[in-house]
């Protein structure tokens, strides 16, 4: 038996940017070659076209920089991959669907922005990476212009994501693989320059407040106690992958089947994630390979143990629930560990958490079982496809898929807890003094796609130097989405288990209202339509050109508004085929020019991890809702909304013109694009009066959006022998985002849309400095005015958002006997993000409550008049958080990944049951560069309090055949 790690005959497919290279096994009798092969391009509905006639603007990424990566999701993977693309993971916490993907910038307001996914040819969206394994993947293609997206009409519009699994191959021995990694995850560091015991109570004897206040300098340098809380709550963790492939390929049917397993365990100890897989592709053909066939079937299950308080920041008026933020600010004078139980804890503080006792409170939330928030997601994602050629020109195919989650939520918070003890003591009621406490949410949700796509292909070679490919196409899309939850109040200590169903206090007349369950229940149903035609012709591999034009129809707007037609039209010229070019240093070199229309239906984003087409199923009615009070109290009946009649799609048109290049042998290769992407009818706020509604606005369409910007990228292959290979890679881009038009600012918050700016643009109070006769704050007001008192009114667009400009990667990739060493660096700039973490660090107010920074002790007095920062009794202090002063270029270069590893030679294994191996050591997110002072600059938000960091990860893993 033939054993074999890759799955591909051709050996082990090398990334390029662009082009591919396949590297074939050495023979006993000849020495190893290196074949070029010409690039695929997995486009729309399963089309392909070689590199030299592909018309759109697209990148290739390869499985070697997707497999045995300790990410759960395959998009974190993709950062500083491809031109025009930008990721960024929001949370580092396992498992979490905070993975923003954005492709040649935001082209809405307030719709979604995210590309569509297409997996073998199925349409899904992002929440299926929670059950995809990386390692099953073969390629990603990501399309950016209309020529490649079009052809996907209303679900394309934020550009194309087509992942290709692993197939067996027809005629191939069959093969094994079995890989595994396992590594150790651990915080990353932050400059906050936090301060210690001594420093601290320094800072509150200068503000008489807190334990420091009256203090001598020998009290304070004998305080025993100096408590590093991020010890306390964070701690190194283990991930580890499994990984169990096989292929076969006969003369008429190939198969290809994996089992997958993965742990990540959490920074935080009560966050985890664990994922198994499997996966079944089989493909065949009739003898004569006029029916051909294929099925793929994939099955899932993943537990995700999250931080439910992660984005809780409402630590004034609530208990710290958020171990981020805890961890810094907990003073450090307090002793961890005192209070072993939640009750314990209650009776010796009852209801005071003044004095920073808010840090025992979050000590006892994050023990385990106290308040688990667990996700348990079962998948099943199946896929067939059959064409039969009706004549040698005509094809006829059908493909049938079936996308079906269910989902399974727990959250709870143990009766034991100091919080739910906190919340019952304030239902307490004459007759029953002492309620019980805590509360179960139990929710199942359970989400079906179908996709019905039916298309006729007629492809014609006429003559000797025209080629004619025309396709029909009918793509049917049903989804219903069916949503049910319970929650009980009042658990009793004895008899509670989490999820059993066991230990709920009944509900009868004694028991207090507070005990009363709760259900909720939810339904959308929800459907596309298409029908569309594509056409391609080829004159003498010189020119080319591709149209697209396509009927969309979907269920979410009024009958009027329903349909729209879309379109694209392509071309290209391969210079390198004529006739004044031979003899020159490029063998490819290609100019393309795209131009199409597209629409947006998606029109508001849906909760990370949710499928967007759910969401707003109801904007065309006028709907009255029905509350519930809290603690289930008598609720009532409100208009929810306004029924928006001539809702439409958000429209999008894009221009694009790009040149593709190879020379010098080969050597050198990339592709540059320039591109404008046009958006009109935008999502956006419609004022109204409100004298019979009590609704003063609505949301409808109105402004126009446009992103212009440049992609390049870059290959050099420097070395490439028997012995030694090593190349450079490199792609960068630059976006302009514009609003040119809209009916009403909006403003939210410190953010602003307006005509001229760039969308989400910071908008607030400049700060300039301290004012040296008194400590206290300057600002400059609207007229540019220096003042201690800003107002609302002094806000101004700063011209600064937190979406980056600039966005790329670099690295490199060398071989030399054996070794290898692969590195890949990310970068984005020219993106601008609000720390309002150092708000509270540099919060004197807060002394005796919180840690702050030490900072604080260059703040002014009358001895120390030059200096940045306030005195710490400012007469203005909290007037800065409207202000730039938190505001920092959140500008980084990143390490991303760096894998260093040895292929053992075939000679040294000959005697063994091993037919090859090959060992390694990984690295991801080690290093960063960057001005911003937080744990991670990495994430497309606002504010940074919130950011479970991404962790820095360190693996070891082999690749082995037996």
């Amino acid at each position: 038996m033939n054993v074999k790690l890759r799955v591909l005959t051709a050996g082990v497919l090398f990334f390029t940017g662009q082009a591919a290279f396949a590297q074939k096994k050495a023979s006993d009798s000849t020495k190893d070659k290196e074949a070029k092969i010409e690039e695929v391009v997995i486009l729309g509905y399963s089309k392909t076209a070689t590199k030299a006639k592909d018309v759109t603007a697209s990148t290739t990424v390869s499985p070697e920089l997707l497999e045995n990566r300790p990410n759960a999701s395959f998009m974190s993977n993709l950062q500083g991959t491809a031109p025009g693309v930008t990721v960024s993971t929001s949370s580092g916490s396992p498992g979490s669907a905070k993975i923003d993907v954005i492709v040649r910038g935001v082209s809405s307001l307030n719709a979604l922005t995210d590309p569509l996914y297409v997996i073998d040819g199925l349409q899904t969206n992002a929440t299926e990476y929670r059950n995809l394994n990386p390692n099953d993947i073969e390629s990603i293609s990501i399309l950016r212009d209309a020529a490649g997206t079009s052809i996907y009409g209303n679900r394309g519009a934020n550009g194309v994501v087509v992942i290709k699994t692993k197939q067996g191959r027809y005629g191939s021995a069959f093969k094994i693989s079995y890989d595994a990694t396992t590594g150790v995850s651990f915080m990353p560091n932050h400059d906050y320059n936090m301060a210690d015991t001594r420093q601290i109570l320094t800072l509150e004897r200068a503000a008489n407040v807190g334990k420091g206040a009256g203090k001598t300098d020998d009290q304070i340098n004998s305080e025993p106690v100096n408590t590093n809380w991020r010890k306390q709550f964070f701690n190194a963790d283990v991930i580890q992958q499994h990984n169990l492939g096989l292929t076969f390929g006969g003369e008429n049917v190939s198969l290809y089947s994996s089992l997958g397993y993965m742990q990540q365990g959490g920074l935080v100890p009560t966050t985890d994630f664990k994922r198994m897989t499997f996966r079944n592709n089989v493909n065949g053909k009739s003898k004569d390979g006029r029916f051909n066939y294929s099925a793929q079937v994939a099955l899932g299950f993943s537990r995700r143990n999250q931080l439910d308080e992660e984005s809780n920041t409402n630590i004034s008026a609530n208990v710290v629930q958020n171990p981020l933020l805890g961890s810094i600010i907990g003073l450090p004078y307090l002793a961890s560990g005192l209070y072993p139980t939640g009750n314990d804890l209650f009776n010796a503080i009852q209801l005071n958490t003044a004095g920073g006792k808010r840090i025992w409170v979050l000590e006892d939330v994050l023990k385990p079982g106290n308040m688990p928030s667990r996700y348990d997601q079962t998948s099943i994602f199946a896929n067939a496809y059959a064409s039969y050629k009706l004549t040698d020109d005509l094809t006829l195919g059908n493909r049938i898929g079936v996308d079906y989650k269910v989902t399974d939520r727990l959250f709870a918070r143990s009766p034991n807890l100091w919080l739910s003890r906190a919340v019952a003591a304030q239902s307490a009621t004459t007759a029953v003094p002492n309620p019980y406490g805590g509360l179960e949410l139990l929710s199942n949700a359970r989400d079906l796609t179908f996709n019905n796509i039916v298309n006729l292909n007629y492809n014609k070679t006429l003559g000797e130097k025209h080629t004619l490919d025309v396709g029909l196409y009918f793509d049917y899309l049903k989804a219903h989405y069916l949503l049910k939850t319970q929650q009980r109040n009042g658990l009793d200590p004895k008899t509670w288990s989490p999820g059993s169903g066991a230990g709920y206090i009944g509900f009868n007349d004694q028991n207090p209202t507070f005990y009363l369950p709760s259900a909720t229940a939810g339904k959308v149903d929800a459907g596309t339509l298409a029908y569309f035609a594509t056409v391609d012709y080829d004159y003498d591999s010189k020119y080319g050109f591709s149209g697209v034009i396509r009927r969309d129809g979907t269920y979410r707007f009024a009958e009027d508004y329903r349909w729209a037609t879309f379109y694209s039209v392509a071309g290209r010229w391969n210079l390198d085929q004529e006739s004044f070019m031979q003899g020159s240093t490029f063998d490819l070199l290609k100019l393309r020019v795209s131009y199409g229309t597209q629409g947006n239906q998606n029109l508001i984003p849906p909760t990370a991890g949710n499928n967007p087409i759910f969401t707003l199923p109801n904007a065309t009615r006028t709907l009255n809702s029905v509350t519930t009070g809290y603690n289930n109290t008598l609720g009532s009946l409100s208009l929810s909304s306004i029924g928006i009649a001539d809702l439409r799609w958000e429209k999008i048109s894009q221009f694009n013109v790009g040149l593709d290049f190879r020379l010098l042998g080969r050597k050198l290769e990339g592709n540059v694009d320039y591109y404008i992407k046009d958006t009109r009818d935008l999502y956006n706020t419609i004022n109204v009066s409100a004298a019979t509604t009590s609704i003063y606005s609505f949301t409808g369409n109105n402004g126009k959006l446009r992103n212009t910007g440049v992609e390049l990228l870059l290959r050099y292959h420097l070395i490439n022998n028997e012995n030694t290979k090593l190349s450079f890679f490199a792609n960068g881009s630059y976006n302009k985002n514009t609003i040119r038009e809209l009916a009403v600012e909006q403003k939210t918050g410190s953010l602003i849309n307006r005509v001229g700016g760039t969308a989400y643009e910071w908008n607030l109070v400049p700060y300039v400095g301290v004012n040296e006769s008194n400590g206290n704050m300057l600002f400059l007001d609207a007229n540019g005015n220096v003042t201690e008192s800003p107002t609302e009114n002094d806000r101004r667009a700063t011209g600064k958002s937190y979406l980056p400009k600039w966005q790329g990667g670099f690295g490199l990739n060398a071989a030399y006997k054996g070794f290898f060493l692969d590195a890949l660096f990310s970068y984005q700039a020219g993106l601008w993000k609000s720390d309002n973490q150092l708000t509270w660090l540099y919060d004197p107010t807060s002394l005796g409550e919180y840690n702050l920074s030490a900072d604080l002790l260059n703040s002014w007095t009358p001895e120390n008049t030059h200096t940045s920062m306030p005195a710490l009794n400012a007469t203005n202090t909290g007037l800065d958080g409207d202000s730039d002063r938190y505001l920092f270029n959140a500008s980084f270069v990143k390490l991303k990944a760096v894998t260093f590893g040895y292929t053992v030679p075939k000679s040294f294994l000959n005697s063994s049951f091993i037919k090859s191996l090959k060992i390694f050591v990984q690295g991801e997110n080690l290093a960063w560069w960057s001005k911003w002072r937080g744990f991670d600059p990495e994430g497309l938000t606002t504010y940074s309090v919130s950011v479970y960091p991404n962790p820095r990860t360190v693996s070891i893993g082999a690749n082995v055949e037996f």
